[in-house]
């Protein structure tokens, strides 16, 4: 009997999806429950797996778009499954023999390999197309579900809101003697959890959100949406682009449960293994171009919210310090936000506020 693999319920409102990669190809033997390809949906890949044993028939090819319910495959399940047969090793004694016959031989014979005459390229053979930028060919290649989402998205928030940014710069100082001290005791307390940047930051951005609280909220028609929580996204860059999952009541979070949940965040996006429920439903986000280098940007607003801190790369610079030219290790930061609906006020002292918060994390534990 053949049974059809359709394309499975994607979430909410999400209807289609884009064949990315067969892990089998027709003609394989699968058994039930065995990854057969990956479906590229707008936010996040999943893997479709094998609803019976036998051999994979008719597939769809990869690159095409597909609806939930559409039939993408058939499986034969009458087919039986390939016997596996035993090696035979050859008996030593025919192995004795092969090799007293090749040491017997002259070493001249048995060292030197059969002369073979230069192969002349026939004329009919088309030439590999040049590697070389300077060729001046280009080639068209489709983009992912993923990217045209992204572009879409980024595109649609930078025609809504009116993102205006601002920048200050941290003494990163104190940030990183106190990591030092405890980052063992830490890691060791928390079961290998890493003390990073990032939970500072997180820790920072929420606490100053609870004074500034217009810039977790959101714009919706002529109203204004106040948040009593802070969803806090995490962009992490992959290989098939950038995704925001999100920390959901991120303020009843301590250090270590932020850590542990942007460690397993990062390692699973760029596995393409993040559920669409943990992508959705942010409030304010973070993304961390320092990890490639960046020294300053200008980050946009995801869509659905007022705001998008921008970390950048740390890096050891001349600052003046009670009357002298000290080197410290500094940070600068950039607050992109909806100009609609906060004002330069509002994001500077958020800044302000963060600012103080990363050059004396005491603050954080005592909340002044």
């Amino acid at each position: 009997m053949t049974v059809e693999i359709q394309v499975p319920d994607l979430g909410e409102s999400l209807n289609t999806a884009t064949i990315a990669h067969w892990l089998k190809q027709p003609g394989d033997y699968v058994k039930l429950g065995d990854n057969i390809l990956e479906l590229e949906t707008d936010k996040v890949s999943l893997e479709v797996t094998a609803s019976t044993s036998g051999v994979l028939m008719h597939i769809e090819p990869e690159g095409k778009d597909v609806e939930v319910g559409q039939v993408i495959a058939a499986i034969d399940d009458n087919a039986v499954a390939p016997t596996v047969q035993p090696e035979i090793e050859p008996s030593k004694t025919t192995e004795s023999t092969e090799q007293e016959n090749r040491l017997s031989q002259p070493f001249s014979e048995v060292s030197s390999a059969p002369k073979k005459e230069p192969e002349v390229p026939s004329s009919n053979v088309a030439p590999e197309p040049s590697t070389s930028l300077s060729g001046g060919g280009e080639h068209r290649v489709p983009m992912s579900r993923l990217r045209r989402t992204i572009a879409r998205n980024l595109k649609e928030a930078q025609n809504t809101a009116a993102i205006l940014t601002t920048f200050n710069e941290i003494d990163m100082t104190a940030v990183k003697e106190l990591r030092a001290v405890y980052r063992d005791a830490f890691s060791k307390k928390h079961e290998g959890a890493r003390l990073g940047f990032m939970s500072f930051f997180a820790k920072a951005v929420i606490g100053a959100l609870k004074e500034y609280p217009i810039i977790n909220a959101q714009i919706d028609g002529d109203d204004v949406i106040y948040r009593d929580h802070v969803n806090l996204g995490i962009a992490v860059g992959t290989e098939r682009g950038l995704v925001v999952p999100v920390l959901r009541r991120a303020e009843d979070m301590t250090f270590a449960e932020l850590e542990r949940r942007i460690a397993d965040y990062g390692k699973r996006a760029r596995d393409g293994k993040l559920t669409l429920d943990e992508l959705g439903g942010g409030s304010f986000t973070v993304t961390n171009g320092g990890i490639f280098g960046s020294l300053l940007s200008t980050p946009i607003v995801n869509s659905g919210q007022s705001g998008v801190l921008g970390m950048h790369a740390i890096q050891d610079r001349p600052v003046a310090r009670n009357g002298e030219i000290v080197i410290r290790p500094m940070m600068y930061v950039a607050l992109s936000y909806d100009h609609r609906l906060i004002d330069g006020r509002e994001a500077v002292s958020f800044l302000v506020r963060l600012k103080e918060l990363i050059e004396d994390p005491r603050r954080l534990l005592l909340d002044v």
